[in-house]
């Protein structure tokens, strides 16, 4: 059975009045689902690898992406304290992400996006500008149709466009986030294909915490699979050769 898609493009925002009146009361724009413009210049790989990287257990995919773990632990502030630990989610907000694609079940854990305004009161960053969107992927299986895919690469293909900084994850940032950031890497150009996508993710993926525990990424052979002979849309290569 497909499992239904959720998405999720403005998160709830209660009043609090640890907001600093500085930051304006916008709406947050809408998603604009029309072709987007050239992309920009990407930086070379050894440049993203030199940049910081918000939590250990993510990389640098593009200038615009970053592919992590899971990134919220529901403790309260004592627990916190008392782990001396800090919450993910904060730090991927502090690297500027702006754009949070989830691509767990909504059961599989305990959900961050009614806590999104909150992390960004307490860090005086306005709510109206993060988004948040869900497409749910089984854990250690493949999308439920190659549309679904498309829809995801249509949001992170917005997302550049406007220049706006996503992170992309699953449960373990492993095999569902190696997944659609391959396809990304082919769908946006940085990669020639899949084979050469799949390479990228190993270069980055060696520089990750969890590696030593989890050498590859994406975690199944269907998932490298399914990257390696991911196709980018047909328009695209007809809007190239065009130019």
């Amino acid at each position: 059975m497909a499992v239904a898609t959720r998405e999720i493009t403005q998160i709830p925002i209660p009043p609090s009045p640890a907001m600093s009146p500085a930051l304006s009361r916008r709406d947050r724009p809408l998603l604009n689902h029309s072709r987007p413009q050239s992309a920009p210049a990407t930086p070379t790989a050894r440049s993203l690898r030199s940049r910081a990287r918000p939590i250990p257990n993510s990389y640098w995919a593009t200038p615009y992406l970053v592919a992590c773990e899971f990134p919220y632990c529901p403790l309260t502030p004592a627990q916190l304290a008392r782990k001396h630990t800090k919450q993910k989610l904060d730090a991927l907000l502090l690297a500027g992400v702006r754009t949070f694609i989830d691509l767990t079940e909504p059961h599989e854990l305990f959900p961050y996006w009614p806590h999104l305004a909150q992390r960004c009161y307490d860090l005086g960053i306005d709510p109206h500008e993060v988004e948040y969107h869900n497409f749910p992927i089984r854990d250690r299986s493949l999308p439920e149709s190659d549309e679904f895919v498309r829809r995801i690469m249509e949001t992170l293909r917005d997302n550049e466009r406007r220049g706006r900084i996503a992170a992309v994850h699953c449960r373990g940032g492993i095999g569902r986030t190696g997944l659609i950031v391959g396809c990304w890497l082919v769908e946006c150009g940085i990669a020639r294909d899949g084979d050469d996508a799949l390479r990228m993710i190993a270069e980055e993926w060696k520089n990750v915490e969890k590696c030593v525990r989890y050498p590859l990424s994406p975690e199944t052979g269907p998932q490298h699979e399914y990257v390696r002979t991911f196709e980018r849309a047909a328009w695209i290569d007809e809007k190239h050769e065009a130019l």
